[in-house]
């Protein structure tokens, strides 16, 4: 029998995976293996699929496997499906995005200003699992955020609404509220013109996600196996990566799934474009690609280019090629077309994800501008998923990514190095860096191929 310490489950949408730790609180934390199965929302019970991944890791091991506690993240049953609603869309509703995504939330919805029947309709429609309700700074117009409270409340939902918004408003937003809707109070996500607060929000989205993720279809037993945290994937990422920062510097991570590909960055930014930014941008960002993956996706993905273009590379029989390319590649063709496809999406959703420089005219002449998301300081380009991870060419593509000269694009330099995740564990150290954050440290470091005290 395999005593671990703790086995982190990854319950994706159509994947179960299981990462098993050994000595944790030691001077040498270990991974000890990992194990697939599909995932079993669709038959209503999401344990089933944790058991077969179990089993899988103890089939790799050859021996049963014991553990002391579990954890988990989750993007199935749709993730965490969110909307978020703002007074002025460059602003609050922009900063409630902000949030939401930086949490690993999917985002279904956003609004600004008052909301209409159209978009109240869409609410029901949506059934998100969390109501991100913002507006106005501290101590400014709180009429429409108030309208806004009274108008979802009327819904009868029985939705969790996290209210990041003017603080002068909360008293009447709580008693809108009262006996309709469970509601969390934060710091304000825009507090004042041009400033930025969104980790408050972040941190109370996923908690109120590990509350109510029972209540998603098919994962109503998840609390019968994991004794531990539950967090949103996309989220264990974005904690992985801000833990990472502190240690070795400005990174990026680039995760290509088979649906989306999601970008998350952590740097502040040089101080020559931050002169020139005309809007803020948070520290922690994330942006997801909902029509980027390289399975669910993969003609949008040929898109990009135009079909005609990958018509050149591929031959006459590029439609062929696309309609039997399976979810993992296994001969030399199927790993070809799966690294083209990666390496698109990947390209693509960084550029998506970068800020820019404008050049504008006025009374005194031209001026330049920066907007958007600088990631010129960026030491570290860090690819995980199962593409980036798992194809021989993901150190390759991600080299691409780096910009060798200054242009329009605010990319990272040439200089910029490449590490892949090789055990696949970054959204498992998310969630193990909660409670065990030197251990999951060290463990994301060995798996990045770092040593340590390597800066």
């Amino acid at each position: 029998m395999v005593e671990v310490d703790v086995l982190v489950a990854e319950i994706g949408s159509t994947t179960t995976l299981v990462n098993a730790f050994a000595g944790m609180g030691t001077p040498c934390p270990e991974f000890v293996g990992q194990g697939l199965a599909p995932t079993t929302v669709l038959q209503g019970d999401v344990t089933i699929g944790l058991d077969g991944a179990v089993k899988d890791l103890e089939k790799r091991l050859g021996d049963g496997v014991k553990w002391k506690r579990m954890m988990a993240t989750s993007s199935a049953a749709g993730g965490l499906k969110m909307t978020v609603h703002g007074l002025v869309y460059d602003m609050t509703a922009k900063a409630a995005k902000e949030a939401a995504l930086g949490a690993g939330a999917v985002l279904h919805m956003m609004t600004a200003g008052i909301l209409s029947h159209p978009d109240l309709d869409k609410i029901r429609k949506i059934k998100p699992n969390i109501i991100l309700l913002a507006g106005g700074v501290d101590y400014g117009e709180k009429n429409t955020v108030i309208e806004n409270a009274r108008r979802i409340a009327e819904l009868g939902l029985d939705i969790p609404v996290i209210y990041a918004g003017n603080v002068a408003a909360r008293e009447e937003v709580a008693e809108i509220f009262s006996g309709k809707n469970r509601v969390f109070f934060v710091e304000n996500v825009y507090p004042r013109i041009d400033e930025l607060n969104v980790e408050p929000a972040r941190r109370v989205i996923q908690q109120v996600f590990e509350e109510h993720i029972v209540v998603a279809p098919g994962m109503e037993k998840i609390r019968t196996m994991v004794d531990g945290p539950i967090v949103p994937t996309p989220g264990a990422v974005m904690m992985a990566a801000v833990l990472l920062k502190e240690d070795i510097g400005d990174l990026m991570v680039v995760d290509v799934g088979g649906a989306t590909t999601d970008v998350h960055s952590v740097t502040e930014g040089s101080e020559e474009i931050n002169r020139i930014l005309i809007a803020p941008e948070p520290v922690a960002k994330r942006t997801v690609e909902g029509d980027l993956g390289v399975y669910v996706n993969r003609y949008n993905v040929v898109e990009v280019l135009g079909f005609e273009e990958v018509r050149i590379k591929f031959g006459e029989n590029l439609s062929h090629a696309l309609d039997v390319q399976p979810p993992v590649p296994k001969n030399e063709d199927e790993v070809r077309m799966a690294e083209f496809l990666t390496e698109i999406a990947a390209i693509t959703a960084v550029n998506r994800h970068a800020g820019g420089i404008k050049h504008l005219y006025g009374p005194t002449g031209r001026y330049t501008v920066a907007e958007g998301k600088d990631l010129t300081g960026v030491k570290w380009i860090i690819g995980t998923g199962g593409a980036l991870t798992r194809l021989p060419g993901g150190r390759r593509i991600l080299e691409k990514i780096r910009s060798k000269t200054a242009g329009k694009k605010l990319l990272p330099g040439e200089n910029t190095r490449v590490l892949i995740d090789r055990d696949y564990i970054m959204a498992s150290m998310g969630v193990l860096s909660r409670e065990y954050p030197d251990d999951a440290m060290k463990l994301l470091k060995k798996s990045l191929g770092l040593n340590e005290g390597e800066d």
